[in-house]
């Protein structure tokens, strides 16, 4: 049986974290606790996910590149970073993690992206600004072009992750060649705006958190309050052709509906709060190799997700947080 292929096409961010005591107010200057330099963005950080919950920790000393034969599935990242020292830290993260960089282009003259996260220690909640830069010279027919080049390399992937941190007529026009050739798509509308119904007619995929699905479904977020509000929102996406939804809830769990009748609530797992950044797009990853891994069941696939997403939170920032296959 061939390796499953997982394509993600987004956003390349490094990210400029500094841990504070509590979030300022406005106006207010504060001294941070510490401050970091990490690779990030939601479409690396999902990639990275794919790649390191798809392989068990390597031994000290060595990449995760160097273990491919362990691999659960390949991970390809198809997306821009500028022709900076910034560009060359997340291609080189990114391969260090055993995921194939040849669909990340590097623009000449353009900045990588960025991302301001201030992180409140004592909840781990943040903020986030993002100043995209080199992600938003992704044009309309990204995909298809790639799928004739490097994606096409590895096959056309078995399922196409994609983010709102680039255009949105990017996404868009992504998913329209991804139906045509035939292509799964998982689509985590972050940041959370509104899209046409297009993006949910056949969508195999849409996993989104409480704002994320108030925005697209056109309701206040207190609609999703309770079990009734939930199950009707994503209902009614089940209703515009989407196949599979999940609802990611914080500390209130995940709600999940599939097109065949399964729906519930999984309880959040029991974790020790530290950073919350990448632990959404953690929870990605994981769901998105359970939905490649074989039988695909949406209840055991949201379990897995959660627990790989409760062990980010208890660990500092963004792609070092995630955990590794045998950590889980």
């Amino acid at each position: 049986m061939a390796t499953p292929h997982i394509a993600v096409l987004g956003s390349l961010n490094i990210d400029l974290v500094a841990y504070v005591p509590y979030h300022p107010a406005p106006g207010e200057t504060m001294t941070a606790s510490s401050f970091a330099v990490s690779p990030g963005g939601k479409g690396a950080n999902q990639a990275v996910a794919c790649a390191k919950l798809s392989r068990s920790k390597p031994a000290p000393g060595s990449s995760s590149a160097a273990h491919g034969g362990d691999e659960t599935a390949h991970v390809t990242m198809a997306g821009a970073v500028g022709d900076d020292s910034y560009g060359a830290l997340l291609r080189a993260n990114l391969e260090k993690h055993g995921v194939d960089v040849s669909g990340v282009a590097v623009r000449a003259g353009r900045k990588t992206g960025l991302a301001l996260i201030v992180v409140d220690q004592p909840s781990g909640e943040n903020r986030i600004i993002l100043s995209p830069e080199a992600n938003h010279s992704m044009e309309p027919g990204a995909f298809a072009e790639l799928s004739a080049g490097a994606l096409g390399k590895s096959g056309l992937p078995d399922l196409l992750i994609m983010q709102l941190e680039i255009p949105v007529p990017t996404v868009l026009e992504a998913l329209r060649a991804a139906r045509r050739q035939g292509v799964k798509v998982l689509l985590n509308p972050a940041p959370a705006q509104a899209l046409p119904d297009e993006v949910l007619d056949g969508l195999a995929h849409l996993v989104v958190n409480e704002t994320e699905a108030a925005m697209l479904g056109g309701v206040e977020v207190a609609v999703l309050d309770d079990l009734a509000g939930l199950e009707r929102v994503a209902a009614a996406f089940i209703g515009k052709g989407v196949r599979n939804v999940i609802i990611t809830l914080g500390g209130r769990g995940v709600y999940y509906m599939s097109a065949d009748g399964r729906k519930g609530l999984v309880p959040a797992e029991k974790a020790t709060v530290v950073d919350t950044t990448a632990a959404g797009d953690t929870f990605v990853g994981m769901y998105a190799l359970e939905v490649v891994g074989g039988k695909f069941e949406i209840e055991s696939a949201v379990k897995k997700a959660n627990k790989a997403a409760a062990k980010t939170v208890e660990r500092v920032g963004a792609q070092d947080s995630i955990p590794w296959r045998d950590e889980i």
